[in-house]
């Protein structure tokens, strides 16, 4: 009873690599499909009263949703924990 390997499957060692690039491929469409949508509100926004912070807001949103996709599909080296940001 030896390592079990299925033969049309790759190593484990790579399905990880294999799994972000998935992740990666599947959301950035949906991510760059959002961003589309927001272009005329972020023409609009801010010539409307209180659509400048309503324009910031939106950015915002979208630099995490864009920040959360790439930094959450790279790959961390063994033995290194996440840390939060200012620790």
């Amino acid at each position: 009873m030896g390592d079990m390997t299925i033969p049309f499957l790759p190593p484990l060692s790579a399905l990880g690599a294999i799994q972000r690039v998935l992740l990666v491929t599947l959301l950035t469409p949906a991510v760059l499909l959002a961003l589309t949508a927001a272009v005329p509100a972020l023409i609009v926004l801010p010539f409307l009263p209180g659509g400048t912070d309503r324009a910031i807001a939106l950015l915002t949103a979208h630099t995490a949703y864009l920040t959360a996709l790439l930094t959450g599909s790279r790959t961390l080296p063994p033995n290194t924990a996440r840390r939060p940001r200012g620790s």
